[in-house]
């Protein structure tokens, strides 16, 4: 088991991901920050109801050390468009040890 964790997170579009991806990488709280735009996403919403939702949106897969999700997850909430945004962290069992070692080093 490494340190390493991934973190998703659903943006409304690219501009909000980029702002988000900045701010966390200028804060070194994470190493890379990958966005995947023109997402579809199905939800139901307003909570409770029976409507189903459409949206493109945006997902961040942020690289990071497990440590740092409340960090990241605070800032995030900080900067985020949506009353509930999904974020989570994904645990990394096995990563290449020269990429983590320079994950390690871009992190503060």
């Amino acid at each position: 088991m490494s340190d390493m964790s991934l973190i998703y997170v659903v943006c409304e579009d690219d501009k909000e991901a980029k702002n988000i991806a900045k701010r966390l990488l200028k804060k070194r709280l994470c190493a890379c920050v990958n966005i995947i735009d023109k997402m579809q996403s199905m939800y139901f919403w307003p909570p409770e109801s029976d409507e189903i939702q459409e949206a493109d949106e945006t997902i961040l897969l942020i690289k990071t050390l497990k440590e740092n999700f409340a960090d990241i997850n605070q800032e995030i909430l900080q900067m985020h468009s949506y009353d509930v945004p999904c974020i989570f962290s994904i645990d990394i069992d096995e990563v290449d040890s020269n990429f983590l070692s320079w994950l390690n080093s871009q992190i503060k």
